[in-house]
């Protein structure tokens, strides 16, 4: 049996958990990618197979504060989404770490978003 790569190993833990994980219109699911360089997050109505509103340090504003995929820019967006989500008035959601570690940058920008006032 041969070892698996990082990335394998992820994208078999995000299958396994998008089959828990279901989005509604009422309850989107906010979904974290995280990247070397950047950190996205989106409020996805799985029901309809749309986005309902996003957030990344490769947004203009946040290219400006020269966010990067960091703890403090996991603060930030997390409080970013959770504004846009609010402004939709979306307050419930269930969270998809996207098979990434509940750990470091994800846990950052789920704690912001909770605080931000999301529940999950």
């Amino acid at each position: 049996m041969s070892k698996q790569s990082r990335k394998q190993a992820r994208d078999r833990r995000h299958r396994r958990l998008r089959f828990k994980v279901q989005g509604t219109a009422e309850i989107p699911r906010l979904s974290v990618c995280r990247t070397g360089a950047h950190i996205y997050a989106q409020l996805i109505d799985d029901d309809k197979q749309i986005t309902l509103a996003s957030a990344s340090t490769l947004e203009k504003a946040n290219r400006e504060q020269n966010l990067a995929a960091n703890m403090k820019s996991a603060q930030v967006i997390g409080k970013l989404i959770a504004e846009r989500g609010l402004g939709l008035e979306i307050k419930k959601v269930v969270f998809d770490r996207g098979g990434f570690k509940y750990h470091g940058c994800v846990k950052a920008l789920a704690d912001a978003a909770r605080e931000a006032g999301l529940e999950f």
